[in-house]
């Protein structure tokens, strides 16, 4: 089963733990520590499109894309009533606009799921093409110590009104990679349907990505811990990254 197809309609309830404002108002602080006041942005694996509409909420101009076209489907009846977005089907390292952007961000740990060098710095060099001249990259990715110590050593199991999941990892050592085995049991009247899904991240250290960062071009990059602009620790679940184009 390809990631995210059935899982799309359950997306947004399986995410309810996510604060995509505090998403919103640490790219706000971005824009002000970089004395940036642009509106023009660009949103990569867009997903169901609930950052996207905070930014439509708030008149950035949003040109957003998944490669599920199942998310898309969420997103578009979510973001129909805005003017003020582009909804599009592609993927993160192919993507071929006929644009530029001052802020591209791409959220929720998507770069994780880019599982080779080569089309991780092909994702990089797509972004620096569609940036504008001091551009602004906005992305995170979950760390080696999550990755490894915290999902791949954990089976996770949640029990919602109407839908109960299991989630077991397992960590492919010789491509440095985690496999999650997704098992929904979904609520049907008085039957559960079952699917099973697949999702592969790959594990990136912080110079893995800063060497392919500079590959593509950027050479003005910062890692703070998540959703502050501290130092990452040795224990840090997620890093965020800022990219410049200058």
């Amino acid at each position: 089963m390809s990631s995210y197809s059935n899982m799309a309609q359950l997306y947004d309830k399986l995410m309810s733990d996510v604060d995509y404002h505090k998403w919103y108002e640490y790219i706000k602080e971005i824009q002000i520590r970089s004395n940036k006041k642009t509106k023009n942005i660009l949103e990569m694996a867009c997903g169901t499109g609930s950052l996207t509409e905070i930014l439509c909420e708030n008149d950035f101009s949003v040109t957003c894309f998944d490669l599920s076209e199942e998310m898309l489907v969420i997103a578009y009846e979510k973001l129909r009533k805005y003017k003020n977005v582009t909804i599009l089907n592609q993927n993160m390292v192919n993507f071929n606009l006929n644009q530029k952007f001052d802020i591209i961000i791409s959220i929720c740990d998507s770069i994780n799921y880019i599982t080779s060098h080569k089309e991780l710095v092909s994702t990089f060099k797509n972004v620096y093409k569609h940036m504008n001249e001091e551009g602004i990259f906005i992305f995170d990715i979950n760390s080696r110590h999550k990755l490894e110590n915290i999902i791949a050593k954990n089976v996770f199991i949640n029990d919602y009104d109407d839908i109960y999941y299991t989630w077991e990892s397992e960590h492919d050592k010789k491509g440095d990679t985690v496999n999650f085995y997704l098992t929904f049991f979904v609520k049907d009247e008085d039957l559960y349907e079952r699917f099973d899904e697949v999702h592969t991240q790959k594990i990136y250290d912080i110079s893995d990505i800063v060497n392919s960062l500079k590959e593509a071009g950027f050479n003005k990059i910062e890692v703070f811990e998540a959703f502050t602009f501290d130092k990452p620790k040795v224990d840090s679940q997620r890093f965020n990254f800022i990219a410049r184009k200058t």
